[in-house]
């Protein structure tokens, strides 16, 4: 007992000597220890608003931390009286994203973004960057999305349409990898490997799965970008970009070596997929190439891609070929401006024209091919129609309204699950075959009014 004294003496007689020492010496002020009683450098922050973002930023502007939060929600009605196959109206939260970026000693940059609508935990983005602004490059290593189409890489905060369009379904998005880009005010090159979708559950767990089973290769994915910028001066911008990517078969997708097409008719809400190629097999790689026009001038814009996806498959079958494209133009009513990001070769925030906000009126047409006669893979190919008005109440908070009207043709029918036509008895079918109306006549079509509300944070 009297040993367990003396030692709680002597530590308490330690502690205050080290404590005297700390406010003596002057470290009580500026040291701090981390929880694993490491000595931390300690930099002050200042806390602003900065249209809506809360961020956390040091003096020399060397550190920075920032809270980047997104929630759309979104409702559909679809004019389906008078078509073969019944969709179902409805609301969602289509997205519901929680984002934390943060730049540290001037230089490296790092992002954790996820996504938690649906009620599922989807990985948006979760990469290491370091870049230099002086000399305008960036090399970045992580999840994130490869460099394919200016539609897909551009933020959804800052879209012009409630949902993208047909095309963009040949666009990889975010996968494994690592990057570099680097930008001057006439141009952007950015290239890297990519390698796995690491999103959710389901895609690792194809990859596992796969990778226990055979120790196949998980793929891999070479991709560059190159943008030319002719004009970019006085609000003036004449954007021109060209983009490759070379791709083998990935573990990611639910089949090994395979190749599919599967998308919705830009809509979230009905769950229906009209273009589906089903799953391709016997697939070696496949080739996308994509072209990109775009320009702006103050408060007008235009903006047009195109896609080609070629799939290369082993010998004795027939490679596939499919395509894609979009035409767009917007105007900002109230004498708004478009604003361009030159290092990302997309466009970004608009300034709103009034202290109360601005009205966009926007118009867009899209086509996609999913049909190859010479391999014998029909999956369809969709006409799209889009008339939208966003009313851009803050930098923060925006209300979006489209219209979108989709003639499908005759071949678009969900893998044969979905009515394309009638056959000799009046009678509905799924088979493209039996189809007795003309040519151009088959295929459902509908028109569709589709609503956000969203807010950044």
């Amino acid at each position: 007992m009297k040993t367990i004294k003396r030692s709680l003496v002597a530590l308490l007689l330690f502690t205050s000597i080290i404590g005297s020492k700390l406010v003596n010496g002057q470290e009580s002020d500026t040291t701090r220890y981390d929880a694993y009683g490491q000595k931390v450098h300690r930099i002050a922050l200042t806390a602003e608003n900065r249209n809506g973002i809360l961020v956390f930023e040091s003096k020399d502007q060397n550190v920075k931390t920032w809270f980047d939060l997104r929630v759309n929600f979104d409702g559909a009605h679809y004019f389906d009286k008078n078509t073969m196959n019944a969709l179902g109206d409805g609301l969602t939260i289509r997205r519901l994203r929680f984002a934390m970026k943060t730049l540290l000693y001037k230089h490296w940059t790092g992002e954790v973004d996820l996504n938690f609508a649906g009620g599922q935990l989807d990985v948006k983005d979760a990469f290491i960057g370091y870049r230099s602004d002086i000399h305008k490059y960036y090399f970045k290593a992580g999840y994130f999305k490869e460099p394919i189409s200016m539609e897909t890489t551009t933020t959804s905060r800052y879209q012009t349409f409630i949902e993208e369009p047909f095309m963009t379904e040949f666009a990889p998005a975010r996968q494994m990898g690592i990057n570099f880009s680097k930008w001057d005010t006439r141009y952007l090159v950015v290239g890297g490997v990519h390698f796995n979708d690491v999103e959710n559950l389901e895609v690792t767990t194809y990859s596992q799965d796969i990778n226990k089973a055979s120790g196949t290769d998980e793929g891999y994915s070479l991709t560059g970008k190159a943008v030319f910028r002719p004009i970019n001066k006085d609000n003036k911008l004449v954007h021109l970009g060209v983009s490759a990517s070379y791709r083998t078969p990935k573990t990611s997708w639910e089949f090994p070596n395979t190749y599919r097409v599967s998308l919705r008719d830009m809509t979230n809400i009905s769950r229906k997929k009209f273009l589906d190629t089903d799953d391709i097999p016997n697939v070696e790689s496949n080739i996308l190439l994509g072209g990109e026009l775009a320009a702006s001038y103050k408060n007008i814009k235009f903006a047009s891609e195109y896609l080609l996806t070629k799939v290369n498959r082993k010998e004795g079958f027939e490679n596939y070929q499919a395509s894609g494209l979009f035409a767009s133009v917007s105007y900002l009513v109230f004498g708004g401006k478009y604003n361009y990001n030159i290092e990302e070769g997309e466009f970004s925030q608009v300034t709103r024209g009034k202290e109360w906000g601005d009205i966009e009126i926007a118009l867009r047409y899209d086509y996609i091919n999913l049909n190859d006669t010479k391999a014998e893979i029909m999956g369809g190919s969709a006409n799209g129609y889009t008339a939208g008005i966003t009313y851009h109440v803050n930098p923060n908070v925006k209300f979006m309204l489209n219209y979108s009207y989709i003639d499908h043709d005759r071949y678009a029918s969900g893998k044969g699950k979905l009515f394309v036509g009638t056959d000799i008895d009046g009678e509905l079918t799924t088979d493209y075959t039996k189809v007795t109306e003309a040519a151009g006549k088959g295929g459902d079509d509908y028109g569709m009014i589709q609503a956000r509300i969203e807010i950044d944070f």
